[in-house]
C-alpha cells in the first residue's frame, strides 16, 4: 500500500494534466490506481469526485464552445443508466469487480484505438447509445470518456467543441455518480491530500502546455498508462478472487 499511495499523486497528476492538455483522459489514466489504492467501489468514487474537480477547470477554460443542447442530449440517457449501474457497483464481490473494472477499461480503450475505422454511433440512435453507455461505465469503473470519443469520432465532432462539451457531461455524470453512490469515497486522509495535490500540480503543469503538446501524442501516452494500469488492476483482482 505505501508503493501504491506514493504512486497515487503521480497518477492524478498525470491524468489531470492529460485532460487539461487534451481535454479528456483524465479517468483513462488514474482510474485504475485508484481502484488498486482505495478498492473497486471507493477508487471509482474517489475518480469521479476528482474527474468532477478536473472537469469545472477545464470547462472554465472552454465554456465559449460548449454545445449545451447536444452535451444534455448525451446526459439523459447517462442518467437513466447510472442507477443500475451504482447498483452493480454495490452489489458485485470486491475481486470480481476488479476484474470487471479493470477489463472494462481494456476493452473500453480498445474502442478508442480502433474508433477512427469504427464509425458506428450516429444520429440520435448513436448518442442515446454513447450516453448510456458512458453513464454505465462512469459509476462502475470511473471511465466515461471513451463511449463519447468514439461518438465523437463516428459524427466528425469537431475537436474543440467536444471537449467543452464533454466536461458538461463529465460534470453531470460525475455529480449523480457520487450521488447515486451514497457521496464522498471513504479513503484515508493521506490519500485525499496526495490526490488533491496531485490534482492541482497536474492541472497547473497542463496550463502551461496546452497549447504546445501535441494532442495526438498525449492522447498515446495516456492510453498506454491507463493499459498499465488496468492490467495490474485485473491480475490483483484475479489474485484475491
Amino acid at each position: 500500500m505505501t508503493a501504491e499511495l506514493a504512486l497515487l499523486p503521480l497518477s492524478v497528476m498525470a491524468g489531470a494534466l492529460t485532460q487539461r492538455v487534451t481535454g479528456i483522459g483524465f479517468a483513462l489514466v488514474c482510474a485504475p490506481l485508484l481502484v488498486l489504492v482505495a478498492g473497486p467501489f471507493d477508487g471509482v468514487l474517489l475518480a469521479n469526485l476528482l474527474g468532477l474537480l478536473v472537469s469545472a477547470v477545464v470547462l472554465a477554460a472552454h465554456w465559449r464552445e460548449t454545445q449545451w443542447r447536444k452535451g444534455l442530449l448525451l446526459a439523459v440517457p447517462a442518467v437513466l443508466a447510472i442507477p443500475p449501474g451504482a447498483w452493480v457497483a454495490r452489489t458485485v464481490e470486491a475481486p470480481q469487480l476488479m476484474v470487471v473494472i479493470g477489463l472494462t477499461v481494456i476493452v473500453a480503450l480498445g474502442a478508442v484505438v480502433l474508433s477512427e475505422r469504427a464509425r458506428v454511433l450516429r444520429g440520435r440512435g448513436g448518442a442515446v447509445v454513447a450516453g448510456g453507455a458512458s453513464g454505465f461505465m462512469n459509476v462502475t469503473a470511473g471511465v466515461g470518456g471513451p463511449a463519447l470519443v468514439l461518438y465523437a469520432v463516428s459524427t466528425g465532432w469537431e475537436h474543440r467543441r467536444f471537449v467543452a462539451t464533454f466536461q458538461l457531461f463529465s460534470i453531470l455524470t460525475n455529480t449523480l455518480s457520487l450521488v447515486a453512490k451514497g457521496g464522498l469515497p471513504q479513503i484515508s486522509t493521506a490519500a485525499l491530500l496526495v490526490s488533491l495535490l496531485g490534482l492541482g500540480l497536474g492541472l497547473a503543469g497542463g496550463q502551461r502546455l496546452a497549447r504546445r503538446v501535441d494532442h495526438e501524442l498525449a492522447r498515446h501516452l495516456a492510453i498506454g498508462l491507463a493499459l498499465v494500469g488496468a492490467a495490474f488492476t485485473v491480475v490483483k483482482g484475479v489474485l484475491t478472487w
